[in-house]
């Protein structure tokens, strides 16, 4: 994928197709961290959730899965595609959420992460910073356990 702008749009149901083929291609299956499509779709119908889809080019290669109670909000989910990392596209992702957040009068968001992915560096540099830790969170399919890290940033 070339350095092509990235455009951010609201989703909604009809993006779940979308959704699922970035999670399949995101997510590695080894740590059980996607979300199935009723998951998607049961979390959409709640108030207060939103979802926002990078394109380029018109193709969908990124999503944010947001959910915003009172005056905070949770990342939910972010996906990139693998072939549109390291293009930008998570960190416009999280501007975007971050934005909507500032929009919506939240002054705080908070996330959880595996302890050891890669993502932890796009959160660090986005103003996130760690202040939990659950150990033993994550099992992946080996057995093994892995602990989620809870990260916390306020909104300007």
């Amino acid at each position: 994928m070339s350095t092509a702008a990235i455009d951010l749009r609201e989703g909604d149901v009809r993006d779940l197709d979308r959704i699922d083929r970035i999670m399949t291609d995101a997510f590695d299956p080894r740590w059980g961290e996607a979300w199935t499509r009723n998951q998607v779709i049961g979390i959409l119908a709640v108030p207060g959730v939103w979802l926002t889809i990078a394109e380029i080019h018109g193709r969908a290669v990124g999503f944010a899965l947001t959910r915003g109670v009172l005056d905070e909000a949770e990342l939910l989910l972010l996906a990139v595609a693998p072939e549109a990392r390291r293009r930008g596209v998570g960190a416009a992702l999280l501007r975007a959420v971050m934005a909507d957040c500032a929009t919506r009068k939240i002054s705080r968001i908070h996330l959880e992460v595996r302890a050891g992915n890669d993502a932890i560096k796009l959160y660090s540099s986005s103003g996130f910073s760690k202040i939990g830790e659950r150990r033993d969170y994550y099992r992946g399919v080996d057995g093994r356990t892995y602990s989620a890290l809870t990260l916390h940033r306020k909104i300007a």
